[in-house]
């Protein structure tokens, strides 16, 4: 066992990805010696307007680009790609933009290049580098999307000269952990740190801060943040940022964890 699973041993980590992410996190964590607290505070599942979506496929031949918010739009956008087509090829001349390393990485999986992507992982930034390829005056792009995404990126990309299709493929609710008994775990023990992935898992933490509070001998755990959006709403819904992650990536939420526990 090496320096840094041994440090790790004993540690409580809470993690609050949706119950089907939790997994890679948590053996990430587990491999390095800390005892996992998952508190899947989302839900995320497939959700896709058939009729857009029609005319999205139908048009692929007619857009410039693809801009992939997230890997989970991916995911879900090309399940529905090849439900109808059978070759990638079908994909024909489209460019690929990602906004952070995990996009980046899903979208690759499928052998295809990402021809855009920003150093910080943020819908501005990745405005920002579309519009530096210069490639948008008049381009047509299809935006894959979540029901939570905001506006900022379709408004900068339009502001550029570019025609903008949104696609919806799948959306984010709020898991109620009132009676879930990892949640009464947390609120009896605590942990020594808990790990966000996403606002939407920060906002849920703070709508359920009831069934989350921690029993007045529970450990606070120090929080941790995977990136600038992340961050953003820790600060605007007032909670403490002890630590976050130098790249947008599961691994380096990891590697300021064991630095930050050091």
């Amino acid at each position: 066992m090496s320096q840094t699973s041994q440090f790790l041993s004993g540690r409580r980590i809470a993690v609050t990805r949706a119950r089907e992410q939790s997994p890679e996190l948590a053996a990430k964590l587990a491999a390095l010696g800390a005892e996992v607290v998952e508190l899947p505070l989302i839900t995320i599942s497939k959700e896709i307007d058939l009729h857009v979506l029609a005319d999205a496929l139908g048009e692929l031949g007619g857009y410039d680009w693809i801009v992939f918010t997230s890997a989970n739009g991916v995911r879900y956008f090309l399940e529905e790609f090849y439900r109808v087509f059978d070759d990638v090829r079908s994909l024909g001349l489209l460019r690929f933009a990602a906004i952070g390393d995990t996009t980046a990485a899903a979208i690759r999986e499928h052998h295809l290049k990402v021809e855009s992507q920003p150093k910080e992982a943020t819908a501005a930034a990745l405005a920002e580098a579309l519009i530096a390829t210069g490639s948008l005056d008049s381009a047509k792009l299809l935006v894959i999307t979540g029901n939570q995404n905001r506006d900022d990126l379709v408004i900068n990309l339009e502001a550029a000269g570019a025609i903008v299709d949104r696609l919806q493929v799948y959306k984010t609710e709020q898991t109620d952990l009132a009676a879930d008994p990892a949640a009464a775990d947390f609120r009896a023990h605590g942990a020594d740190a808990i790990l966000f992935a996403s606002s939407s898992a920060v906002q849920s933490f703070v709508d359920q801060a009831a069934a989350l509070k921690l029993a007045k001998e529970a450990k606070r755990p120090l929080a941790g943040s995977i990136g600038p959006q992340t961050s953003e709403t820790m600060k605007k819904v007032g909670m403490p940022i002890d630590f976050t992650a130098k790249s947008p990536s599961l691994d380096a939420l990891v590697e300021a964890l064991v630095k930050k526990l050091k």
